[in-house]
């Protein structure tokens, strides 16, 4: 049986967030100066997206506590930084660890839509 999981980004009352959507309420935030975003789901699962405008962090979680797992870049050499969180704090990450942005975008579009990771995307379980 197929079960569709709805989304809604965690701190916005705006209601649910679908694949067709949910780029443009990413890029609003980006645009206010918000570059952490955590989707949770009705399933209990939560989709974290942090991002420095040019690369960002993609981790999808089963449950809150959950180490997860996130998308990565293999290959990629040095570190970006400018990855700023709600609270503050300014993170800096390895690139092989963040991705470019617009394909972390489509990361996220996908699994808004299908509750997992693209066909094509890398990622590490961080369990």
């Amino acid at each position: 049986m197929l079960v569709i999981e709805s989304w809604v980004i965690s701190d916005d009352s705006s209601g649910p967030v679908y694949s067709e959507t949910v780029l443009e309420a990413l890029q609003t935030r980006i645009d206010s100066g918000q570059l952490e975003t955590w989707l949770a789901s009705s399933s209990g699962r939560m989709l974290a997206f942090v991002t420095n405008t040019e690369r960002a962090m993609v981790m999808l979680l089963e449950e809150e506590g959950d180490p997860g797992e996130h998308a990565v870049d293999p290959g990629a050499e040095g570190w970006s930084g400018g990855f700023v969180l709600s609270n503050g704090q300014d993170d800096e990450y390895p690139d092989e660890d963040t991705i470019p942005i617009h394909k972390a975008f489509r990361f996220v579009e996908h699994i808004v839509d299908t509750g997992s990771w693209p066909a094509d995307a890398r990622w590490m379980v961080d369990r």
